[in-house]
């Protein structure tokens, strides 16, 4: 194996393409061509950086890209390398990720649990992310910038204009969303945001509509100002529209993968949704919660997009970073978005301003985005090892990070107590309706789980099974 590479690369100021853009392309192209070849350590970050004349920063992120497109590969202690093949199916980043510093991050021990789970445990319960696979250096970079910021004597309700700023055009890149900063207000994640849009429009009493099965927080916020819940049925492709009632005041659902059956809202449907909406006069809740992560096609628009009037949309990093950031959107009509302004400032509720400072770093930096591939390519190697490991039993995998197994009714209570018995965490879909339950079967979270855990699961499943 080689270690003293004498890499063939040039960088043009002129050119219009940025520095990144061409480092990268010249390094992907030589390991395309051989000139590079599988096993090979590449030069320092801060060595390049010094015989190409630019600045750390540009190395690193032309780095951080290659590794999330699977061709290099992380070691720890001793480099960055050219990945075993160079066809975006590098190790798993779980086994081996580079964190943008000098130095890679460790490999995760399989026998070891990563911080803050229970040795011999695998979860495989839903709703929790990959959170140890994130650049430190960015981290660190956007939270020294959130302690730059001044104290506010009286936050803005919306929250800052830079961060909505960026927000609005990332939504405009990442789902289709024709928005701009006047429509989006920061919020503290899903849950404030559902909570702030029922404490505006819902009066006591009012009929509320969720899934059925569906999120049972929305269930909880919506009861919490009084509703009264109306469980909407669901299948394979998202909530049954000739099925909701007409005297709904507003209807929650996860149109781009369904919770937690999976099924994605099709745009006939979607059309057949927002023509319901309009003659009834409700407000659609749109909530976008994994919409990042597909893995068949691009992810269709959201919803918003096709009526801002009618559907109020709700985002969050929960999913795509940490639920420990606490931070989320509520993209509406400028007039809606007002009212509940006013409602949000009565209430005397904010998002604090450092960690909207922060998140604003990692957006303009482009380190969110870079971070959303690199999980993206995990979460895909993760989803694909349950559907070798359980096949046809499968549904809903074609996003997000879980899936469902529709099992029957007798079969679920006993396969979970004797997985549990030998080490293996699940949940069912019983949890997640309102009314008598009307799907049976295990959804399955591979987010917060390694992709050696998910496999070692799915193995005890099958087995079960």
């Amino acid at each position: 194996m080689r270690t003293d590479i004498d890499l063939p690369l040039v960088v043009d100021r002129t050119a219009p393409q940025p520095l990144v853009v061409q480092i990268g392309d010249q390094l992907r192209e030589a390991m395309r061509n051989g000139a590079l070849k599988a096993g090979e350590r590449l030069p320092s970050s801060r060595a390049l950086a010094a015989l190409l004349g630019v600045s750390r920063t540009v190395v690193t992120d032309a780095f951080q890209q290659l590794y999330a497109e699977g061709w290099l590969d992380g070691r720890h202690g001793s480099g960055t390398y050219v990945a075993a093949s160079g066809d975006g199916q590098g190790r798993d980043a779980a086994g081996g990720r580079w964190s943008g510093g000098e130095r890679p991050r460790a490999e995760d021990d399989p026998t070891e649990p990563a911080p803050g789970r229970q040795a011999g445990i695998i979860d495989l319960r839903p709703g929790r992310p990959w959170v140890f696979g994130y650049d430190e250096a960015a981290w660190r970079r956007a939270w020294r910038s959130a302690g730059e910021l001044a104290p506010a004597g009286r936050p803005d309700p919306y929250g800052h204009a830079e961060l909505r700023e960026l927000l609005a055009d990332h939504l405009r890149r990442a789902r289709a969303v024709p928005t701009g900063p006047r429509n989006v207000m920061v919020t503290r994640g899903t849950g404030n945001g559902l909570d702030l849009i029922a404490a505006t429009i819902i009066r006591p009493g009012a009929r509320a509509g969720v899934e059925e099965p569906g999120y049972r927080v929305a269930r909880n916020v919506f009861a919490a100002r009084g509703a009264e819940i109306v469980p909407c049925p669901v299948d394979g492709q998202g909530v049954i529209v000739e099925a909701l009632p007409d005297d709904l005041e507003v209807l929650y659902t996860t149109p781009a993968h369904q919770y937690p059956v999976g099924g994605r809202l099709s745009i006939p449907r979607r059309e057949r949704l927002l023509a319901w909406a309009r003659r009834t006069g409700a407000v659609v809740v749109e909530d976008d919660y994994d919409a990042e992560f597909r893995y068949d096609v691009a992810p269709l628009p959201a919803l918003h997009g096709m009526d801002p009037d009618r559907v109020v949309l709700l985002g969050t990093l929960s999913k795509s970073l940490s639920p420990d950031v606490g931070l989320g959107w509520l993209v509406a009509s400028e007039e809606l978005l007002a009212a509940v302004a006013r409602r949000r400032d009565e209430l005397g509720d904010r998002t604090p301003g450092p960690v909207q400072k922060a998140v604003a770093t990692l957006l303009e930096r482009g380190d969110l985005d870079r971070h959303l591939r690199r999980m993206r390519l995990e979460y895909a190697r993760r989803r694909a090892a349950i559907v070798e490991a359980l096949g046809p039993l499968v549904q809903g995998d074609t996003a997000g990070l879980h899936v469902m197994i529709e099992l029957p009714e007798p079969v679920v209570p006993d396969l979970v107590k004797r997985a549990e018995e030998r080490g293996v965490l699940l949940d069912t879909t019983e949890r997640h309706h309102h009314g008598p339950p009307r799907v049976h079967g295990l959804v399955l979270g591979y987010g917060y789980a390694s992709l050696a855990d998910v496999k070692r699961g799915c193995a005890v499943i099958r087995d079960l099974l």
